[in-house]
């Protein structure tokens, strides 16, 4: 009885991934049907991609440090119904700035919604079953850019932009109603004030994985950032051929969701990480040479949506596992980094092409990225290995 709890639990959990993943990246869908309705301009519209990721920065610390007074079950409820109501109250807003607070209002339960909900889902699998269950919950947001953002974007952009939130506020119920009835009551962990949870920040291994996190990710987003202009510039398709790429992506974000999954069961969290993201560096240098062949780039673009999400399972593991009595507060922060890493690889894979170069250089940014990745993660690995020696030499002194 406590598996099949367990297994609703889970996709509970993967449910809210699903919302959670919908209206993050389906804003970027309906972006010009946003700033047509709203009289702005489209570099205006994209302040509420900005304002959505700034929520999540802020939010998912302090929420989940403030979350340590309820049971990880409540906390999870009550996330999700702050989550609906903003996402809902996005839908009508009717200028600007309303939709501009209301963006920045849904993404703040976000990070803290995936953070707690990591542990939690470690806690409800098997011995040896963790990266599984933490798989589990992100495949939500996997198969969101495989169904519910394509969905999104094609009723935005026919009917009313303001319909695609309004099914994220209908997701964000099922999730509500999920958790109430699907998730088995846990217990609280024992309080501690909020200076105390932030001391978690003082550990330098914590540290370089949120770095890790940020540049490691943002290789991903260097080039992701600018699919539809590689595509539709470099690769000569058409513009109906960006939808079908993101299609091929999302369906790479599901199957590398598990293989990540099973890297981090095979190897340590840390080196499951280093192997991801070094394939990551090859795969968008190879990208950046076939990128004039269309269909090439179509297969590229599934493989790099693949390898590109192998990686989040283990780096999660690696800061909860970091994270020593403060694991909601430390995985909840991981997203925080996630969100900086979109920012920060967007906005570094564009120097180049403002300055004229070709939109195949945004593969190569992304690849340095995740190549001063994996240079970081190799580090912290040899920092835990010195210190081990030394616990075992003065042991044996």
């Amino acid at each position: 009885m406590a598996e099949v709890t367990n297994k609703k639990a889970l996709l509970a959990l993967a449910i809210g991934g699903f919302g959670i993943g919908m209206t993050e990246f389906v804003i970027m869908g309906i972006l010009p049907d946003v700033a047509n309705a709203l009289k702005i301009s489209i570099p205006q519209a994209g302040h509420f991609i900005s304002a959505y990721a700034l929520g999540v920065v802020v939010g998912a610390p302090l929420l989940s440090a403030y979350g340590n007074k309820f049971a990880p079950h409540k906390m999870l409820l009550y996330l999700m119904v702050w989550f609906t109501i903003f996402n809902t109250a996005s839908a009508f807003a009717n200028n600007y700035y309303m939709l501009l607070t209301a963006r920045f209002l849904s993404g703040l339960p976000h990070g803290a919604f995936f953070g707690i909900g990591a542990v939690v889902a470690g806690r409800l699998a098997k011995d040896g079953k963790a990266a599984k269950a933490i798989a589990t919950m992100f495949s939500g947001l996997t198969v969101a850019n495989v169904i519910g953002v394509p969905i999104g974007t094609y009723v935005g952009h026919h009917f009313h932009w303001s319909i695609s939130f309004m099914i994220v506020g209908v997701i964000g119920i099922l999730t509500m109603l999920s958790v109430y009835f699907w998730m088995p009551t846990l217990e609280k962990a024992p309080e501690k004030s909020m200076k105390d949870e932030f001391k978690l920040f003082k550990n330098i291994d914590f540290l370089g994985l949120i770095v890790l996190t940020m540049v490691g990710t943002g290789g991903f987003f260097a080039w992701y950032s600018y699919i539809a202009p590689l595509i539709t510039e470099v690769s000569g398709l058409s513009e109906n051929m960006v939808s079908y790429a993101m299609i091929l992506a999302g369906l790479g974000m599901v199957v590398g969701n598990f293989v990540g999954a099973k890297l981090a069961d095979v190897f340590s969290p840390l080196k499951a990480v280093i192997i991801s993201l070094g394939v990551m560096v090859t795969v968008l240098l190879i990208n950046s040479f076939v990128a004039s062949s269309g269909y090439i780039v179509l297969l590229m673009t599934f493989i790099i949506g693949m390898v590109a999400f192998t990686v989040s399972t283990p780096i999660q593991m690696a800061v909860i596992n970091s994270a020593k009595e403060s694991e909601m507060l430390g995985s909840s922060a991981n997203h925080s980094a996630f969100n900086m890493g979109n920012a920060s690889g967007a906005y570094l894979a564009g120097l180049p092409i403002a300055y004229g170069l070709s939109y195949t250089s945004a593969s190569v940014v992304g690849a340095a990225m995740a190549g001063s990745g994996v240079i970081l993660a190799t580090i912290i690995l040899f920092r835990r290995k010195q210190r081990m020696t030394k616990r075992q030499m003065a042991l044996q002194g």
